[in-house]
C-alpha cells in the first residue's frame, strides 16, 4: 500500500489549463530525468550543428559512432568546407542519405566560413539560413551549445505535447510557438530534452506505458 501513496498524492492537484499541465509536466520530469543532456556527443557548437544535421533519419547512437573520425579529420568549418566530398561521404555513409547529408554539412560549413567568420551564429534567422538547418536543429544548437533559448520540437515532443493536452497543433513550428510561453525561457531546451527522454522510455508511440508514467494522474490521454 505504501508504494501507492506518492501517486495518490499526485492526484490531489489536476491542472485544468494547458499552461498548468506544462508547468507540472516540467516539474515532474525534472525529478524523473535530472540528468537530461543532449545525447549527441559534441565539444562545441560546430560539432553539435554537424551532428544534428547527420541525425536526421538516423539515431544518436549511430551518429556518435561516426562523428569522432569526422571531427578528427575535419575539426573546423574551414576544414570541412574544403574537404573532398567523397571522403566526407565515406565517413558519414552509415548514417543514411549520405550524399544529401554531405552536401548539407559541407554547405553549412562553407556558409559559416563565408558569412560568419567560421563561427556558429546565435540568431535564429541566421541559423535557419544555413544549408540543412531547420528550426529544430537551430533550437538544439541554441539551447545546448550557445546558452540561448530554444525548444526543439521533434516527433516525441509533438506526440507528448498533444497527448498531454498542451496544444492541438500538429505543425512543429506552431507547437513550438504555443509551448514557448508555457516554459521559463532558460528551461525550454531541458523541457524538450526531458519530453524526448520520456517519449523514448515511457510514452511510446504505439503503446504508451501509462502505468509507469509520472504524468498519468493528470494526462488527458492516460489509459489507467
Amino acid at each position: 500500500m505504501s508504494g501507492a501513496e506518492p501517486k495518490s498524492s499526485h492526484r490531489e492537484f489536476r491542472p485544468r489549463s494547458p499552461k498548468g499541465r506544462a508547468r507540472l509536466t516540467n516539474e515532474r520530469l525534472k525529478d524523473e530525468y535530472p540528468e537530461a543532456i543532449c545525447e549527441l556527443d559534441h565539444r562545441n557548437a560546430f560539432e553539435l550543428l554537424t551532428a544534428t544535421i547527420l541525425s536526421a533519419q538516423s539515431t544518436d547512437k549511430r551518429v556518435n559512432m561516426v562523428t569522432p573520425a569526422l571531427f578528427e579529420r575535419f575539426p573546423t568549418p574551414e576544414d570541412l568546407a574544403a574537404a573532398d566530398p567523397s571522403e566526407v561521404e565515406e565517413l558519414v555513409h552509415s548514417t543514411g542519405f549520405y550524399k544529401a547529408k554531405t552536401r548539407s554539412i559541407m554547405g553549412m560549413a562553407n556558409a559559416l566560413v563565408e558569412l560568419h567568420g567560421g563561427e556558429v551564429p546565435g540568431a535564429m534567422k541566421d541559423l535557419v539560413a544555413l544549408p540543412g538547418v531547420g528550426r529544430k536543429t537551430a533550437n538544439v544548437v541554441r539551447a545546448e551549445a550557445l546558452g540561448l533559448p530554444g525548444l526543439p520540437v521533434d516527433t516525441h515532443v509533438l506526440r507528448l505535447s498533444k497527448r498531454l493536452g498542451l496544444t492541438e497543433e500538429t505543425d512543429p513550428v506552431k507547437v513550438e510557438m504555443e509551448l514557448n510561453p508555457m516554459v521559463p525561457m532558460a528551461e525550454r531546451g531541458d523541457f524538450s530534452l526531458r519530453l524526448i527522454l520520456h517519449g523514448r522510455r515511457v510514452c511510446f508511440a504505439r503503446k504508451p506505458n501509462c502505468g509507469a508514467c509520472v504524468l498519468a494522474d493528470f494526462c488527458p490521454s492516460a489509459a489507467l
